[in-house]
């Protein structure tokens, strides 16, 4: 059975303004491919419904997405995981939803990563122009090679990333609602994949392979995906088959779910 996504990612003037950065950068990467999320989890889980508290707003007029407990948290404590990588930003239309089940917000302090628990306080840092920018983990993604971090417009513009496209950023963990490195729902997303057909043809391979997996194809914007899910979501189980995949197009790309 087809599950169809029901929210898309990066506008026209996010993918011009990383296409510029990268060529003034001149990086090695390979060429940026359409940044697609995940379809909702293969098993209907209880998702946040609430919305940013915009109480939450500080008086410098800053967009809500943490509280002042949150920044004397982060004020008060040491990073408790770190990783460096490059950052992008992007948006989705009106109506559509983070990954947590929150409604998606271009003006929260927010941002999508593959694999750390959703709701995780993080502290972001530009290692270019020091900005800086404590947020919260609402969405998954970026699914695109080279990339650890996607900020929405308002992460962003605090960090120092809108006009670039594309910064070298520093993620320092402060909080998770979960453990980082044990337990979780784990999956390999597959893509993307220019071909309906080739989706499928892989998706029906990967069932004949991983019986006891829950298999899925999806299609995103103009391009189609696959998501293989281990029994349980074990982590060790995602990990080895993200390893020995080796798609026609795109990538592999472990993430987590919960």
């Amino acid at each position: 059975m087809r599950v169809k996504e029901n929210w898309w990612r990066v506008g026209a003037p996010g993918i011009c303004a990383l296409a510029i950065a990268i060529a003034l950068a001149g990086c090695g990467h390979k060429k940026q491919q359409q940044y697609e999320p995940p379809p909702p989890p293969l098993e209907p889980e209880k998702q946040a419904t609430t919305k940013p508290n915009q109480q939450n707003l500080p008086a410098t007029g800053e967009p809500a997405a943490v509280s002042d407990e949150d920044r004397k948290f982060v004020r008060t404590h040491t990073p408790i995981y770190t990783e460096e990588g490059y950052a992008t930003w992007y948006t989705a239309a009106k109506g559509r939803h983070s990954a947590n089940g929150d409604l998606f917000d271009d003006n929260t302090l927010t941002a999508a990563h593959r694999t750390l628990p959703m709701g995780t306080l993080i502290l972001v840092t530009n290692l270019k122009t020091g900005q800086s920018a404590i947020l919260r983990i609402t969405d998954r993604g970026p699914f695109v090679e080279g990339r650890i971090l996607d900020l929405t417009k308002a992460a962003a513009r605090a960090v120092g990333t809108y006009r670039e496209g594309l910064s070298h950023v520093r993620l320092d963990v402060y909080q998770t609602p979960k453990p980082i490195h044990s337990g979780g729902k784990w999956c390999v997303q597959i893509g993307a994949f220019k071909s309906e057909r080739e989706a499928i043809k892989l998706k029906e391979q990967l069932i004949k392979k991983y019986p006891d997996a829950k298999v899925i194809e999806f299609s995103g914007e103009a391009s189609y995906w696959v998501r293989i899910r281990p029994a349980e979501g074990n982590r060790k189980v995602a990990e080895s088959i993200a390893a020995r995949l080796k798609p026609v197009e795109g990538e592999a790309y472990l993430t987590r779910l919960d």
